[in-house]
Order: structure tokens, then C-alpha cells, then sequence
């Protein structure tokens, strides 16, 4: 998938924009993040988690304890897209 496209995709997402602030900023449970936002449910999270992960911009690492862990963290890919959506918001204050 194209940059451009994968773009639309997070920008055309108040909740996937959401999500990547706050693993950016060191949220990185699931269970953390719902309790971030107001209105965000689990399933939703969920679907948005998938789409990051299939895009490349999150990766997944499960852990074997009882309950079980997953944590999501920035790709190195996920780093620079990052830096991208930071450009875009520094145009957006400039208006």
C-alpha cells in the first residue's frame, strides 16, 4: 500500500490519529488506550490497532503470562510516518 493512501486513511481517522498520539507518548496497552478517550470503544480500537499493525505503522507484541499482555509500539516506518502527520499538523496551525 502507497503512502498517499495509507495518509487518507489515519488523517481520515479522528480515533487512529488518537491512538498514535497516545503510543507516541508511551501508552502501549490496549486496555490504556480505550481508557484515554472518551468515547472510544473496544471494538473500534481494535479495528484501528489491525489497520496500523497491517499498514506498518505498529507492531504487535504479544506476551505469554496469564492475563495475557500485547503491547503495540511505532515501527521504525511508523517513527518517520509519524513525523509526517507532525508536518501536516504544523500546516494545519499555519492555515
Amino acid at each position: 500500500m502507497d503512502v498517499a493512501t495509507i495518509l487518507q486513511n489515519v488523517l481520515g481517522c479522528k480515533w487512529t490519529l488518537h491512538i498514535l498520539a497516545e503510543v507516541r507518548s508511551g501508552v502501549n496497552r490496549p486496555g490504556d488506550l480505550v481508557r484515554s478517550a472518551d468515547g472510544l470503544t473496544t471494538k473500534v480500537l481494535n479495528e484501528r490497532l489491525v489497520k496500523l499493525v497491517r499498514f506498518g505503522i505498529l507492531q504487535k507484541t504479544s506476551f505469554p503470562e496469564v492475563p495475557p499482555r500485547v503491547e503495540y509500539e511505532l515501527t521504525d516506518f511508523g517513527k518517520r510516518f509519524s513525523r509526517l502527520l507532525d508536518e501536516v499538523d504544523r500546516l494545519q496551525a499555519e492555515g
